[in-house]
């Protein structure tokens, strides 16, 4: 027979519960998040041009979906490089 699993336990392995992280991104609470505002944007690109996934940045799928549009419209006029993550602007 196999054995039931406990009720009480949520998730976790062995007795440790494990709480889900809760999302701390800034970008959460402003309406739409704006692809000209190059300095947040490079907070949410790996140093190789890489777009960091929603597990590690914290923000919804909502908000990592309207990121990745800004991301990809900001390299597409130029502010960020596809490659480096950051173009200074002379």
């Amino acid at each position: 027979m196999a054995k039931a699993r406990s009720a009480t336990r949520r998730r976790g392995i062995g007795n440790r519960i494990i709480f889900p992280r809760r999302k701390t991104s800034e970008l959460n609470a402003l309406p739409e998040v704006p692809f000209k505002d190059v300095e947040l944007l490079k907070q949410y690109i790996t140093e190789r041009g890489r777009i960091v996934p929603r597990r590690i940045s914290g923000n919804t799928a909502q908000t990592q979906r309207a990121l990745t549009l800004a991301i990809k419209r900001a390299r597409g006029i130029a502010l960020l490089s596809f490659s480096e993550g950051y173009v200074p602007q002379d």
